[in-house]
């Protein structure tokens, strides 16, 4: 098994496939892919993902790119955590937030990247844009995530670590954020897979 990732560590999608990896507790190597010098465009990682992007997950003959679809396809074939709620509308629903993450709220990935998150950058305050896609946020995170509750669905899910780090865009850059969902996040954040992720040596420059 090998996970090929971006070479600085700052993916938030490779850190969703890697944390999935962990909780299974499957034996992996991770292999670097330079993005800056565009090794994700070469010949021989594209014979691996047809989407030329990171992660992209080796089993054996298989591959499979898109981190989403890894964390189902190592649910669906490997014990150890649960990724997904057994519930199948929870399943759903989890499914649901994540498509959601990876696909809107644009304004804040966009002016709270990864590097706020892991490298501790400082960022000019956020654009109106920005501003109403965190209110966004925070209606959605505060109607998913019940009252009293530190997970999404009862238990720890993928969910709650892309959700985490969603919110973590904004709470690590000092942005107002409703106490109660800061609190989940910074939780969510001491998970032993995902603070492996987060301690790894990070440079903009690799």
């Amino acid at each position: 098994m090998k996970l090929f990732i971006d070479s600085n560590y700052l993916s938030p999608y490779a850190m969703s496939a890697f944390v999935a990896l962990r909780e299974k507790r499957v034996a992996f190597e991770v292999a670097l892919v330079d993005l800056e010098r565009a090794e994700h465009l070469a010949p021989h990682y594209a014979a691996l993902s047809t989407t030329l992007r990171v992660p992209t997950l080796s089993d054996g003959a298989f591959h499979l790119s898109e981190s989403s679809a890894i964390c189902e396809y190592l649910e669906d074939r490997y014990p150890g955590t649960a990724l997904y709620p057994s519930d199948p509308q929870h399943k759903a629903k989890a499914r649901e937030i994540q498509a959601w993450l990876r696909s809107d709220l644009m304004p804040i990935r966009s002016e709270r990247p990864t590097e706020v998150v892991f490298l501790k950058q400082s960022r000019p305050p956020l654009s109106d844009s920005a501003r109403t896609a965190s209110a966004k946020l925070f209606a959605a995170a505060q109607a998913l995530l019940p009252a009293g509750s530190q997970s999404l669905f009862g238990a720890w899910s993928i969910a709650d670590t892309d959700l985490a780090l969603m919110l973590n865009r904004l709470v690590l850059a000092g942005d107002e954020v409703p106490e109660r969902l800061a609190a989940y996040a910074r939780m969510q954040w001491q998970r032993p897979s995902v603070q492996e992720w987060v301690t790894m040596p990070k440079s903009t420059n690799p």
